[in-house]
């Protein structure tokens, strides 16, 4: 009795009850303002009804992804009231545009520290290929440049990324960076922090970024304050608090580690034992990382302290106190690091090249880290992918666990398998979130009429976000095909052209096909319908969660 009464109490007082109970409270406060104001509601019926075609109109003129148009458009239509409102208060929640604005700020007065060497942007306008454009456009829109001299190793499972990680973090002599979306106690993160516990006793400087809901639902209370007891600066993005504001949709999804200003990683795998196989959740779990070590390790440097120095995110109106960048920022450039292929290889990436009308660049390799958020006017993480998909001659090749998309991404995958490209995506077959699922399942057929091979990962749950294309670029990063990843999410990535690591990439997605299976019209039709309504009706509203 006793036991179950400690049970309880751990509970009933814990914080995600005591959040939803204000939540709740909030809610039922709500509505009696509804039914207090009863008397009034003819006029209440009417002014909301002339505010409805007002906000109605004013979507319509947004210069804004029409999915997102449509959605709203529903609910303010069927109920105008609660429509109204709701969109209201999204469009004019003054606490996100708070921390937009903040970041915005940090990314300015970090933007002296990403600026592109003018040798290699010259280089790419006089000796244009298909690298040029997209490189121009994302120094333009994102203010990330492109490098060389960096070494590219794919790591293509998070047992790979552990066993890599644990080795290169033991070399750590000035700092050690880690920005991540979910870290949880385990083999995993218990393998990492007892390196950088003895990092901190050695004088190397550990700080830790984690996001508020990691802290809120996988790690245990006042995580925080047991980090900083052995040293490590540890600071949470966005912490979870019970009150509506539409800052909570805005996560930091990035998985990023910086040693030294050397080396960098990112990919797909947070620090929790699911991403290593330690614990099964949705069957075997297939995920990816990149290391790179090199000139490009800046730009993840850069993006670690822009989010950094907003500080803890709790939003005290003193004077905002300029950031420091410097002290973390390797000066001399790396040399004779060129993605060191080996001749098989290379010769292997100069005949894709000969394929698509390259001629003549030798051993021109180069790496692009980037960025993108909810602050960023554009839609960078999208346009990356929509440039390697309208671009590819051969293949384009996918792996996401997430596919909830827009018009223009399903119409240029739809465009690329029409001319003739071979486009396969591997998507998982045991999902970790089934509703999402069912909605990316409705982009099923299509798809396949348009002659896109799909594929689900048999074994279990594939988490890996991969494109690669043409045996000559690829993209690794923490960017799901998803609305939530392309638009509502921090998010960073690697483009990586020319390099060996291309090819590793290829070879492990056909590794991963190897063990998946092909999705046609008849194992589509198969799917339970209540599952298919589903998928169909959540896909009117996926563009806003």
């Amino acid at each position: 009795m006793k036991k179950l009464w400690r049970y309880l109490k751990k509970v009933i007082f814990s914080r995600f009850v005591i959040t939803m109970l204000i939540i709740i409270a909030q809610v039922y406060f709500l509505f009696a303002c509804l039914f207090w104001f009863r008397v009034y509601w003819p006029v209440i019926t009417a002014v909301m009804s002339l505010l409805s075609v007002s906000v109605i109109i004013y979507i319509i003129n947004r210069d804004q992804n029409p999915a997102f148009k449509l959605s709203w458009m529903i609910p303010i239509c069927t109920v105008p009231f609660l429509g109204t409102f709701m969109y209201l208060f999204v469009e004019g929640n003054v606490t996100t545009k708070g921390i937009k604005r903040a970041i915005n700020r940090r990314i300015e007065e970090s933007a002296v520290y990403l600026k592109q060497d003018p040798e290699i942007r010259k280089e790419l306008s006089d000796k244009p290929c298909s690298m040029s454009a997209i490189s121009q456009y994302v120094e333009n829109a994102g203010g990330f440049p492109t490098y060389k001299n960096t070494d590219v190793t794919y790591l293509p499972s998070g047992e790979a990324f552990l066993a890599d990680l644990l080795e290169k973090l033991e070399t750590a002599e000035h700092f050690i960076f880690l920005e991540y979306f979910i870290v949880a106690e385990g083999y995993m993160w218990d393998s990492v922090l007892e390196i950088l516990k003895k990092k901190v006793e050695q004088g190397v400087e550990v700080k830790l970024m984690i996001d508020g809901t990691c802290t809120w639902i996988t790690l245990p209370n006042k995580y925080t304050e047991k980090m900083k007891s052995y040293g490590i600066d540890t600071r949470v993005f966005l912490p979870v608090v019970p009150i509506f504001s539409t800052h909570q949709n805005n996560r930091d999804h990035r998985k990023i580690i910086v040693i030294d200003g050397k080396t960098a990683y990112t990919g797909g795998t947070n620090l929790a034992d699911e991403y290593i196989n330690q614990k099964t959740l949705h069957g075997h779990w297939k995920d990816v990382a990149v290391r790179l070590d090199g000139d490009a390790v800046r730009t993840f440097t850069v993006l670690f302290l822009q989010l950094w120095n907003v500080g803890d995110m709790r939003f005290d109106r003193r004077t905002f106190q300029p950031g420091e960048y410097e002290k973390y920022l390797v000066q001399e450039k790396s040399e004779n690091l060129i993605c060191d292929r080996s001749a098989s290889a290379d010769a292997a990436v100069d005949a894709a090249a000969a394929k698509d009308g390259i001629l003549g660049e030798g051993k021109r390799s180069y790496v692009m880290p980037y960025g993108d958020g909810p602050n960023s006017y554009h839609n960078l993480a999208e346009n990356v992918y929509l440039d390697i998909m309208n671009r590819a001659n051969r293949y384009i090749h996918v792996m996401s666990p997430y596919f909830i998309n827009d018009h223009e991404i399903i119409t240029a995958f739809k465009y690329a398998a029409e001319r003739g490209t071979d486009v396969k995506l591997i998507l998982p077959h045991i999902p970790d979130k089934k509703f999402a699922f069912d909605v990316a399942r409705t982009y099923y057929p299509a798809l396949l009429k348009a002659g896109v091979k799909i594929y689900e990962y048999t074994p279990g749950f594939v988490h890996a976000k991969v494109f690669v294309s043409d045996d000559n670029k690829a993209v690794v990063g923490s960017i799901n095909l998803d609305f939530r990843s392309l638009y509502h999410h921090y998010e960073c990535a690697a483009y990586f052209y020319r390099c060996d690591a291309v090819l590793d990439v290829e070879k492990d997605f056909q590794e991963t096909l190897a063990k998946s299976q092909l999705v046609t019209m008849e194992y589509y039709k198969s799917i339970p319908w209540y599952r298919r309504l589903s998928g169909q009706v959540l896909k009117l509203f996926a563009p806003l969660f």
